[in-house]
């Protein structure tokens, strides 16, 4: 599916039609909240610095002299706008912004938002009805309110790094920004309720979401394990948190590159797929022998199943691997990289994987909002280039003409 901004359709699904949502946020847990609500049809205004706007537009390297890979992934179907928050007349536009909007979302340093004078209490008195949402690190009344925090540091504070990685081996970063991407979805649920309250109230309210308090929504298997045992979850690498159930886990293909491995899980709550499996890997003298009849039994040899396992895994590629035993009745999924997600076909073919036309950029493929709505999942427009929507946003929301916008543009103030 290919994108264009002249030929999308920047309503999205439409179920946010209508609804302004004023966007302070950068880098990534802010704007991944901004961006989903865009993508469901609500008109996102990213206000930014004049001076090189969100730090994610340069903060990664790639393309030299333009906007970042990341920043076009986490700010697509989006509008900007530039303002200069240290002039006077630049945070009377904003809450004259605020006037008109719906939602107002903020990821700056614990305190910034205050000091330049657009808090919640500000912005409340201008806009009663306005919901005013914020990301921190920490959450108000913790003894680290005031840290900074990024992606990483939630992971750790929030108790996803002890749980991951080898279970002799250190804590480990998950590969997936759960501590960003993660809290911004929470956030993005916790809108779309607010509004749907003020429907009937007609009252605004503020959201306060701390990375560090949002990790622990994405491990609560984990304190279910804490809790049967009586001590902290330990990290217990491809296996479950909650328990062996051989065979379970990663299993090595051929040819044998760094991806090239396949996940196999036979569940506790069917015995049947063990049996299937020894079948499908000709070991059916197996089946009925009471050395392997249950899973507690088998933990007891569990290296001696996974050998047995990765013996017949290493005879197939990941890929047929997970056909065969996918087939066979049983749940795997080959361990795919992203180069592989983004070359699949059937994900662009449903629109799961969309093409945009970048203005400088060119063409690149994202993946887009994977809720399907009526068969089919929002289209996805390209990030704005900085300032881009200046005239359009200011004259429709504030009923400025292009001579006024030009007046602020010359005095600075945008």
């Amino acid at each position: 599916m290919n994108v264009t901004s002249d030929n999308v359709d920047n309503s999205g699904a439409g179920c946010l039609s209508g609804v302004r949502i004023l966007d302070l946020t950068q880098f990534e847990a802010g704007p991944s909240c901004t961006e989903a609500l865009a993508w469901l049809g609500a008109e996102v205004v990213k206000v930014e610095n004049p001076k090189g706007g969100d730090p994610g537009r340069g903060s990664f390297g790639q393309p030299p002299g333009k906007d970042s890979w990341y920043f076009l992934l986490f700010n697509a179907s989006k509008k900007s706008v530039t303002v200069n928050l240290k002039d006077p007349a630049g945070v009377q536009l904003v809450k004259d912004l605020a006037r008109s909007a719906d939602v107002v979302v903020e990821n700056f340093a614990p305190g910034a938002i205050e000091r330049l004078g657009l808090g919640y209490d500000v912005l409340a008195e201008v806009n009663p009805s306005l919901i005013y949402a914020q990301v921190k690190g920490f959450g108000a009344g913790s003894p680290f309110e005031n840290n900074l925090a990024f992606d990483m540091i939630a992971q750790a504070c929030g108790g996803v790094m002890s749980i991951t990685g080898d279970a002799d081996g250190p804590p480990v970063k998950p590969g997936t920004t759960l501590g960003d991407t993660g809290t911004g979805m929470l956030l993005a649920i916790s809108i779309l309720a607010a509004l749907y309250r003020r429907k009937d109230t007609g009252k605004g309210e503020r959201l306060e979401l701390a990375m560090q308090d949002a990790m622990l929504h994405y491990i609560r298997v984990a304190f279910a394990t804490q809790a049967s045992f009586g001590v902290a979850a330990s990290r217990a690498g491809a296996k479950l948190l909650s328990g062996s159930n051989p065979p379970c886990g990663i299993f090595p293909c051929k040819p044998g590159g760094p991806n090239d491995y396949v996940y196999i899980y036979t569940s506790r709550a069917n015995p049947l797929h063990w049996q299937r499996l020894l079948e499908l890997i000709g070991r059916e003298d197996l089946i009925g022998d009471p050395n392997y009849a249950t899973g507690p039994i088998r933990a007891e040899r569990e290296d001696e199943i996974d050998a047995m396992i990765s013996e017949w895994t290493r005879q197939h590629d990941k890929h047929e691997a997970m056909r065969l035993v996918g087939a066979a009745g049983i749940p795997a999924g080959a361990v795919l990289d992203t180069e592989e997600l983004q070359n699949d076909p059937s994900f662009e073919r449903r629109g799961i994987m969309q093409t945009i036309e970048h203005p400088t950029n060119g063409a690149f493929k994202m993946p887009a909002w994977p809720v399907r709505h009526n068969g089919a999942p929002p289209a996805v427009a390209p990030a704005p280039l900085l300032g881009e929507h200046a005239e359009d946003v200011f004259g429709r929301w504030l009923n400025l003409d292009s001579e006024a916008v030009a007046k602020l543009r010359e005095d600075g103030v945008i």
